[in-house]
């Protein structure tokens, strides 16, 4: 099916006059995956999108995909305060001191993790080990956090993870397919609901 037309019934949010965040919607938006190192970039996406619209982050996606280092943890890790004041005078990202050192922090606690096994098998597990596909038809039903996102805040929380509240966490998850709230008369629901019935989810 073409996503190329106006004409397609879509969610409200990435409405008509932006072809970046329609094409988001339309080809990432509530794709499950079990990728870490995608799943990693999203998280710190989502904790620099705090107070801000997720348009703003998407148009910064690769100034942000640059500054760090294409979202290497283990570089993300070791950066110190030179790596902070260079981050701060890039323009091309969100220059928050506070999300910036956030990011080395959640880097650190993602290294962390890997140890003992992966981030996927970690997030999915707020769900119960299976994707949860909702029925909304309207923008208005759907919540801004859930018992799910509160758990899945927590657990990251305990484990150093920073800018991880549940409203983040409650949006990381609808981007990632863990939860399906594309709207029923959007085109893309139906798909992502047979991608999340074929997706094997990860297993600690």
């Amino acid at each position: 099916m073409s996503t190329a037309g106006a004409a397609l019934e879509r969610c409200q949010w990435p409405g008509l006059s932006d072809p970046l965040y329609a094409a988001y919607h339309d080809t990432e938006w509530g794709v499950p995956h079990a990728d870490d190192q995608r799943l990693f970039e999203k998280l710190i996406l989502e904790g620099f999108q705090a107070g801000l619209s997720w348009l703003t982050i998407l148009k910064k996606r690769d100034a942000f995909r640059a500054a760090f280092h294409g979202f290497d943890a283990g570089k993300i890790a070791r950066f110190q305060t030179r790596d902070i004041e260079r981050l701060m005078a890039d323009p091309g990202i969100v220059r928050n001191r506070a999300k910036i050192e956030a990011a080395v922090s959640s880097a650190q606690a993602y290294l962390k993790l890997k140890e003992e096994g992966s981030l996927a098998a970690m997030v999915w597990d707020a769900v119960g080990g299976r994707p949860v596909v909702n029925a909304f038809a309207s923008h208005a039903a759907i919540p801004a956090e859930t018992d799910s996102s509160r758990r899945l805040s927590k657990a990251l929380k305990a484990r150093g993870f920073k800018f991880a509240g549940p409203t983040t966490m409650y949006a990381f998850m609808q981007a990632t397919g863990m939860v399906n709230d594309h709207l029923t008369g959007c085109h893309r629901h139906g798909t992502c609901a047979r991608l999340q019935r074929a997706f094997t989810v990860p297993v600690r």
